[in-house]
Parts: C-alpha cells; sequence; structure tokens
C-alpha cells in the first residue's frame, strides 16, 4: 500500500497569472493616484492664492493711480494759484507805479494844448508816454460821448438843448486804465437835455408843415 502525503501541510503554489498579487497592485495603485491628487490640489491652491494676490496687487494700483491723480491735480490747482497771484501782484504794483506818473502826464497833456511841448521835453514827454503805454496805460474821455457814471467823474453840470441823454461835453482830465482796471476816472462836464423839451425827431416832425397847410400856402 503506497504512502500518502498528506495534503494539508503542502502549501499551494502560486498560479503563475500572479493572482494572488492583486491587492498589492490595487495598493500601488492608489499609492500611485494619492501624490496625483495631491498634486492637482496643490496646483488649485496655488493658483487660488496667485489670483488673490493678483486682485490685491490690482487693488493697489488703482488705489496708488488714484492718489496719483488727486496729487497731479492739487499740483495744478497750485500752480495756476500761484500763477493767478503773481498776476495780480504785478498788475498791482504796475498801477501803482502808474498811478503816481499821472500828474505828470497830466502836466504833458496841458502842456501840448498850450503848444508848449516843443524841443527836448517833448522827446522825454513823448518817452514816458510811450513807456507807460508799453506798460499797458490805456487813456480814455471823449467829448461827445454819453456819460457813465462807473467810467466818468461829473465835475460840472449844465442844460443843453441840443442832446437827447447826459452827454459828456468836455473833458477836464482823461481817464486811464490797465487792461479792464479803471484806476482814474475820466472828470468830465456833462450837459443834459433841457426839462420838459421834446426829443428831436417829434419836435422834427412837428416842424414839417402838413399837407393841407402847403396847400393853404399854395392858394394864397
Amino acid at each position: 500500500m503506497s504512502e500518502e502525503t498528506p495534503g494539508f501541510d503542502e502549501k499551494p503554489e502560486v498560479p503563475a497569472d500572479g493572482t494572488p498579487d492583486e491587492p498589492q497592485a490595487a495598493d500601488s495603485a492608489k499609492e500611485e493616484a494619492a501624490p496625483a491628487g495631491d498634486a492637482a490640489a496643490q496646483a488649485v491652491g496655488q493658483e487660488a492664492a496667485l489670483l488673490a494676490q493678483l486682485d490685491q496687487a490690482r487693488t493697489a494700483l488703482s488705489e496708488r493711480t488714484a492718489d496719483l491723480q488727486r496729487l497731479q491735480a492739487e499740483y495744478q490747482n497750485y500752480r495756476r494759484r500761484v500763477e493767478r497771484d503773481r498776476i495780480t501782484v504785478k498788475e498791482i504794483a504796475v498801477a501803482s507805479l502808474l498811478t503816481e506818473l499821472l500828474p505828470t502826464l497830466d502836466d504833458i497833456g496841458r502842456a501840448r494844448e498850450h503848444g508848449e511841448l516843443v524841443g527836448g521835453f517833448k522827446s522825454v514827454a513823448e518817452s514816458l508816454e510811450t513807456v507807460a503805454a508799453k506798460m499797458g496805460l490805456q487813456q480814455f474821455g471823449k467829448e461827445g460821448e454819453p456819460f457813465d457814471p462807473t467810467i466818468h467823474e461829473a465835475l460840472m453840470h449844465s442844460y443843453a438843448p441840443d442832446v437827447t441823454e447826459t452827454t459828456c461835453v468836455a473833458i477836464l482830465q482823461p481817464g486811464y486804465r490797465i487792461g479792464e482796471r479803471t484806476i482814474r476816472p475820466a472828470r468830465v462836464a456833462v450837459a443834459e437835455p433841457q426839462p420838459g423839451a421834446a426829443p428831436k425827431s417829434e419836435s422834427a416832425e412837428g416842424d414839417e408843415p402838413s399837407g393841407e397847410d402847403t396847400d393853404a400856402a399854395d392858394k394864397g
């Protein structure tokens, strides 16, 4: 009788297709998939962080740009204000100087009216007038112009039948201005229409003979 080998004591042979190794292969796949998932999550996190930093940078840039624009506007306003003040101070200084020269210019004007502006005095006087004009001094005031209380100062008053409104009939002292600024009004004598006098147009129409008067005159 042959001897039987007990099968319970022997280990089963491992098949060639490696079926028992399948759990180990699954574990390896899981281990490989886990780092890949972690890397993707890290990439997403990094992208989100970069986007947040980009938003912060854009916000900071907008704030700095607004600050720069505000500073530039304030600087431009400051420059305009300084330039305006500089021009004003210059105009005041020029006006003060020319105001002191007005009596001399009046003397020159009176000498010219009396024919005394001759020789070297004439050259000096004309040079002074030229310099004053270059500095912006303008003379105004003419006979026959309507009286304007903003630029005229009435020193004499009378009535005249040949005026229809208050009129400057004589310039006692010319006025002077610098640009739009009057530094001395023109001192004038004014004349007003006679009280109760009819306007020239009405009186002229009244003086014209009517057709009936003309016919009567022709018959006479």
